[in-house]
């Protein structure tokens, strides 16, 4: 008699959006939902786990951007996702589906997802960055999951910089994310500096997006092309120190920043190769992540499934 297959539920929470998907034993992903996750998060992810659940669910994975405690199943801080701070998550997730539940930060479930079927899988050490909104990180130590918070988004580069939202000055992320290249972009169009720009979203130019950012770039903007160097830099400087401290064998690069890697990626590249030992820089590959968005909720059912493989051991 074959043995049903059995599912999990991963979830990936993010600063901007939440994706819930159910995942098989093997890393397919059968159903996704996607949603904004900017308001009544916990309400939010509970309607999804009910639109997916089924008999055979072995376990629900949580990623959640953020400092976890592991032990109480908790978030401790989120710099990006305040609502979800100091909620028992795990607890309440598991009383009201009866079910195991485990929770990670959610970078470091993106990492154990690209090791499980994406960029990561023939590589036993590397780091995984995720750039988003905010820039998380994961690593992979001798092909698993290295127990660290791995908050290399909060690594300060600039010791006289701009307070970050976690409360540190001159963090990675302050300079070198989604929300850094939008604040810059706005201050810069409020002192009236020329760029197309100004033409983005019917002239509201506190709607920006990255990815108008990246268009005009490719269109000539100097001030687009300016914002997404500059970004790329100070990201730079903190691959450098990953590699310099880490030694990996590779860096996968996932969240939309990449979609403007021959501008933003690239100058990051260069600027690392500045920085770091040069032996080190040319061991190491910088590449993007094969599962994009979908690493997180791959990683967080993984978290089920590596749980019930270790019980059975």
């Amino acid at each position: 008699m074959t043995e049903t297959k059995k599912y999990a539920i991963g979830i990936d929470l993010g600063g901007t959006n939440l994706r819930v998907a159910l995942v098989s034993e093997d890393g397919e992903i059968v159903r996704k939902i996607k949603k904004s996750s900017a308001e009544q998060v916990f309400d939010s992810v509970v309607n999804a786990i009910e639109e997916l659940m089924k008999p055979d669910i072995a376990g629900i994975g949580l990623g959640v951007a953020g400092i976890i405690d592991r032990k109480m199943g908790r978030v401790l801080t989120s710099p990006n996702l305040h609502d979800v701070e100091g909620i028992d998550l795990v607890g309440e997730l598991r009383n009201r589906f009866d079910i195991p539940v485990l929770m990670d930060n959610d970078a470091n479930v993106a990492a154990l997802g690209e090791k499980t079927g994406g960029a990561g899988r023939s590589f036993d050490n590397f780091v995984l960055l995720t750039l988003g909104t905010g820039i998380g990180g994961g690593i992979i130590h001798k092909g698993k999951l290295l127990d660290v918070s791995a908050e290399i988004g909060h690594m300060s580069i600039n010791a006289d910089g701009e307070k970050c939202p976690c409360g540190n000055i001159g963090c990675l992320e302050t300079y070198a994310s989604a929300r850094a290249m939008i604040s810059k972009a706005v201050s810069m169009l409020e002192r009236d500096s020329e760029s197309l720009l100004k033409e983005c979203c019917k002239g509201s130019i506190y709607k920006i997006t990255p990815e108008d950012i990246y268009k005009s770039a490719l269109e000539g903007d100097r001030l687009s092309r300016e914002i997404l160097k500059d970004a790329g830099r100070y990201l730079g400087v903190g691959l450098a120190n990953i590699i310099n401290i880490l030694s990996p064998e590779a860096i996968i690069l996932a969240g939309g920043l990449i979609g403007a890697w021959n501008i933003y990626v690239q100058e990051a590249i260069r600027e690392a190769s500045r920085r770091a030992f040069r032996e080190l820089f040319e061991a190491v590959r910088i590449i993007p992540s094969s599962l994009g968005d979908d690493a997180g909720i791959v990683g967080a059912a993984s978290l089920v499934f590596t749980d019930i493989a270790r019980g059975a051991d």
